[in-house]
């Protein structure tokens, strides 16, 4: 999106202190859904699975249209108008408004994003990785990096 030398022009936001990574995304999630953006949520695939779980259940009075797409496998394009993706691997996204990552390490691809929410639990192992992960962005030189702090019962 860039050209070489230029600097990648991103918006990065971190969000931290939460228990569980899951339950917070669905809550993030269904705020995407008011705004009518976009998402593509990137992460572990056994983190993903429960989260695509999660969505179904959270909420007994609301639906969030989303995608669970696995690694090698190509969306239909009947799915394309769906907001929220579930990705294995962030190319596979149709979309390029947000992506919101779940796992320890930058997911390949951010850079042609909007928009990156990074999202880290509370626990020592993921803030060192979150952490990392800010220094890398900060390196790449992003437009904006920001930093909310959720707490303990988000």
């Amino acid at each position: 999106r860039d050209r070489p030398g230029s600097r990648v022009s991103v918006k990065v936001d971190f969000h931290s202190g939460m228990p569980d990574k899951a339950a917070y995304c669905c809550r993030l999630l269904r705020k995407s859904q008011a705004t009518r953006s976009c998402v593509a949520v990137c992460g572990p695939s056994d983190l993903l699975d429960r989260l695509d779980v999660a969505l179904w259940t959270f909420d007994a009075l609301s639906f969030l249209p989303h995608v669970r797409l696995r690694a090698g496998v190509s969306p239909q394009p009947r799915l394309a108008r769906t907001p929220v993706w579930l990705l294995d691997d962030a190319w596979q996204a149709p979309h390029r408004d947000v992506l919101v990552n779940l796992g320890p390490d930058l997911v390949p691809g951010w850079e042609g994003f909007g928009r990156v929410v990074e999202v880290v639990q509370s626990d020592d192992a993921d803030r060192l990785a979150g952490r990392a992960r800010w220094r890398q962005y900060g390196q790449a030189g992003v437009a904006a990096l920001e930093h909310h702090v959720v707490g303990g019962d988000a």
